[in-house]
């Protein structure tokens, strides 16, 4: 039995994450500020004697022993990580220093939660592992986008000078039960218009487009490259790359709903992303990971939860 801490543990991925690693007979410790996670996604979890609650922001420095480290804390949504952008940056660039340092004293194997967001606004498309991005270092993103770059430049000079166990994976968007319906993410609040029977909120022409993984895949993909040999680090892309654009969204949302909603459009905000697909030819190369969920079914999953949390 492995002891494993996930930070960020009752956020989207982390809550999915732990139920994952106990399954696999894993002794898990959640850490969480509850800054933006749930306890509402861990709550059948507390019983667990297997399972341990910790609550603690990853700002300041902890000790406690483990064999393996998720480092997922972080507000991921531009609601959360715009509401008080110091504090993100913070998150990121602290928390990964201190639990960098608790992997270092303990030889623990570290993974980092990066995200798609350190490619910025891409010219590459779809986005490979090479490519440096196209980040605005003083936007309204910046806080989180710089943040994250930042968090894998410690990373990986934690591993050239000090030999630090690390895995990171650029994170494209995730969704499904568990998502916070206070987030803002796209999929969560067209599912929420759409149970209202409200307009849905299209930011732009509706044109753009993103590529959508339903969480237990992402999760699989980050239990597959950890468990890789030491001498692979990362980064690498996880995703789905099946491609979609915000109308088709929206539309398809509204069907799987039984939805009135209709479609109304905004300006598309600062620095917005026009295209996001990963290239995940090297993950599924050295894991053999592919999704299995495709987005009609995940979605369905998704409308269902909420359906649930607003009875």
């Amino acid at each position: 039995m492995k002891r494993v801490i996930v930070t960020g543990g009752a956020g989207l991925i982390g809550s999915h994450l732990c139920r994952r690693l106990l399954k696999e007979g894993n002794d898990v410790v959640c850490i969480d500020n509850f800054y933006t996670g749930s306890k509402h996604n861990i709550a059948d979890l507390i019983s667990n004697p297997y399972f341990e609650l910790i609550t603690h922001d990853v700002e300041e420095s902890l000790m406690i022993n483990a064999s393996e480290i998720y480092n997922l804390a972080c507000p991921a949504s531009p609601v959360h990580y715009q509401k008080d952008p110091v504090k993100t940056v913070r998150t990121s660039v602290f928390g990964a220093i201190n639990m960098l340092e608790l992997a270092k004293k303990t030889n623990a194997k570290i993974f980092q939660a990066s995200t798609s967001e350190v490619y910025g606004d891409p010219s590459e498309h779809p986005q490979k592992e090479t490519y440096w991005g196209n980040v605005n270092p003083v936007g309204l993103r910046s806080c989180y986008d710089e943040g994250k770059r930042c968090a894998e430049t410690l990373f990986f000079d934690y591993w050239r000078q000090f030999g630090v166990r690390i895995k990171v994976a650029r994170i494209f968007n995730t969704y499904g039960p568990n998502m916070s319906i206070e987030d803002g993410r796209v999929i969560g609040n067209f599912i929420l218009q759409a149970l209202k029977n409200e307009d849905i909120t299209i930011y732009g022409d509706g044109t753009h487009t993103r590529s959508f993984c339903y969480v237990s895949d992402m999760v699989d993909a980050a239990v597959r490259f950890m468990k890789l040999d030491d001498s692979v680090t990362g980064p690498v892309n996880i995703g789905h790359t099946q491609e979609i654009s915000m109308n088709e969204l929206a539309e398809r949302i509204i069907r799987l709903a039984g939805s009135k909603s209709r479609i109304k459009y905004f300006p598309l905000p600062e620095n917005d992303p026009q295209k996001r697909k990963p290239d995940t030819a090297l993950i599924e190369k050295m894991t053999g990971w592919r999704p299995v969920t495709g987005l009609e079914e995940g979605l369905k999953d998704t409308i269902k939860y909420f359906k649930e949390l607003n009875r």
